[in-house]
Order: C-alpha cells, then structure tokens, then sequence
C-alpha cells in the first residue's frame, strides 16, 4: 500500500527490526521511535496513518501514549494497534477503553500483523445513509462524530460510535458479532478475533447511552440489534 506511514514505538530491537523488515516489504514507509516521548513528537510532526504502540516504553507506558494522542482532535482517529508482551486481559481491556484499534500479543507472526494492518486502513464505505439519525431521546451526527442522550454529550470512544453507527444503519436486522468486528474495525473474516471484544465495547456502549440503552438488543448465539420506538416493549 503506497503512500503510507506507520509510526512504530517500540524499545525492543529485535522486535523493531523484524517489523520494520516485513512492513517495508510490503511498501509501507516505516518510522521507529524508542520511547514513548519520542513517539508523541513523532506523532505530531509526521501525522503516521497507522501507530504500532508497545505497552512497556521508557519515559511514557504505551496506555499513557494512546490517552494524549486521542486527546487530541489532530490525533484522535489515527489508528492505534497495542504491541506488548502483556497478555493479561486487563492491559487488554485499558487499551481497548482508551481507544485502541487492535491488540497483538507477543509473539506475534508477522503474516498476521501486515493482514490486521491491511484491514484497519482499508478504506470502508459510509455505513449510514444519512448523516443524522433521531430515535427517542438519542440523536447522533454521523459526520461531526457527536451522540447526544436527552441532550446531554455521550462521550463514545471511536470503536463505541462506529458499533451504534453499524447497528443503526442495517435498520433492525441482527448483526453477526464477526459482522460488527468487520464494520467497527474492519478485519478479514480469515483473522481470528475474539468476538468477546463486540461483546465488551457493546456494554460500555449500553453504559453510555443510558435510558436509551434498552434499543440494544442481545440476539443469544449471534449478536446485536437496535430496535425502534415500534419494537420496544413499554415499561
């Protein structure tokens, strides 16, 4: 894929040279930062399509990393794929909440690596017809990225917004959990992604849009849909 920069953070050499080799092989313009000080400024300065962000850093940890540069409007939607030793499912989960893309486990195989980068910069079409949709007291602007319950600003991570953006557009039918990983992050169906993680952001979604989070129906054995005023059981 021609013309794109990926910004890799990452301290250890061995791991940097051996990504370093296979994404310039597949014709990716590769940056290296050591620490995660580094990385921010590099961030700045080269505006990376892509960050590969190792957890362990010296000076910054990587979750501190990914919580400034998703501050930041410049920053905010640059993909960000978790590189780390760290396989425990709370590290998992902190980078998921601050807005990481994917998270890779080391040791990790190359082959896998260029494929899940493949799939979060494909370039998806619009999932919604339109840029507003109303329901109830939820209302959500497609294009400036904003979802208001009764009025008040739901704070969404980019990964929450782009699941309600996918349950909304296919206008009550179910959506597939491997349907909504390929929507909201947009994996290959040949990668294995734990679908636990549709499972988790749906929840933190529920949590964030309150009264309204009775319109996310779990369908047992496949996954989610949003159902309408018409649908909804009085209470």
């Amino acid at each position: 894929m021609p013309n794109v920069t990926i910004l890799l953070i990452e301290d250890e050499k061995n791991i940097v040279e051996l990504v370093r080799y296979n994404l310039e092989r597949e014709g990716y313009r590769v940056l290296i930062a050591r620490d995660g000080e580094t990385g921010l400024q590099m961030i700045d300065r080269e505006r990376p399509d892509l960050i590969l962000l190792d957890l362990l850093l010296p000076q910054l940890d990587g979750l501190e990393v990914c919580r400034r540069l998703k501050q930041h409007s410049t920053s905010r939607q640059t993909p960000v794929i978790m590189l780390t030793a760290k396989a425990a499912e709370a590290d998992k989960v902190a980078g998921l909440e601050l807005g990481a893309d994917d998270y890779v486990t080391k040791p990790f195989s190359p082959r896998e690596l260029v494929a899940r980068i493949r799939a979060i910069l494909r370039r998806r079409e619009p999932i919604s017809e339109t840029p507003r949709f109303r329901c109830g007291t939820l209302e959500a602007d497609w294009e400036r990225h904003l979802v208001t319950v009764n009025g008040k600003p739901a704070q969404l991570t980019p990964k929450e917004f782009e699941l309600l953006k996918a349950l909304v557009s296919v206008k009550g039918r179910v959506l597939f959990r491997e349907a909504l990983l390929e929507k909201a992050w947009g994996y290959d169906r040949a990668i294995d992604i734990e679908t636990r993680t549709v499972d988790f952001h749906v929840s933190q979604l529920r949590r964030k849009l309150k009264a309204e989070s009775r319109r996310l129906i779990t369908v047992p054995g496949s996954g989610y849909r949003f159902v309408t005023d018409d649908e909804l059981v009085p209470r």
